[in-house]
């Protein structure tokens, strides 16, 4: 995920809970002081951890942006503890699958799970739901494989 958000920020800090020889810095985000406040963190959390990520995030950037399973957004606890109290400015759900595979990247990898990337970046505005057209072929690059 870093290397597109070269294409649009200026300044990145990435890091990993394990090194999977991106030579990132090897961090537990959810462990320690609260980082320095900054303008987004972007991230894909491990799924189980998502909802304390999102708090951490919360806690520390003026917005934040995290892909999740869509049915992140189900259950009544989670309503209760998050999004009732902090309900995101967006929810983008993709409608073509999205690939993930823990580890690596593969052109003709397929999955059963739908993804939504939940944003928070005006946390007064009302949730608004938009889907992210198809765009993998278009958007998809070689260099994304290696």
């Amino acid at each position: 995920m870093v290397a597109p958000l070269w294409e649009w920020f200026d300044e990145i800090y990435a890091s990993d809970v394990h090194d999977y020889g991106a030579g990132f810095p090897i961090e537990d985000y959810l462990f320690g002081p609260l980082p320095d406040r900054v303008n987004w963190t972007i991230t894909n959390p491990p799924f189980r951890l998502a909802e304390q990520f999102i708090e951490r995030a919360l806690a520390s950037s003026d917005c934040v942006a995290v892909i999740v399973r869509a049915a992140f957004l189900e259950g009544q606890g989670r309503f209760e503890r998050l999004f009732a109290k902090t309900p995101p400015s967006h929810v983008l759900q993709f409608t073509e699958r999205v690939v993930m595979h823990k580890g690596k990247l593969s052109p003709d990898g397929s999955t059963a799970t739908a993804y939504a990337w939940l944003v928070w970046a005006d946390r007064a505005a009302d949730t608004k739901l938009r889907w992210i057209a198809p765009c993998r072929k278009r958007l998809e690059k070689p260099e994304d494989y290696l």
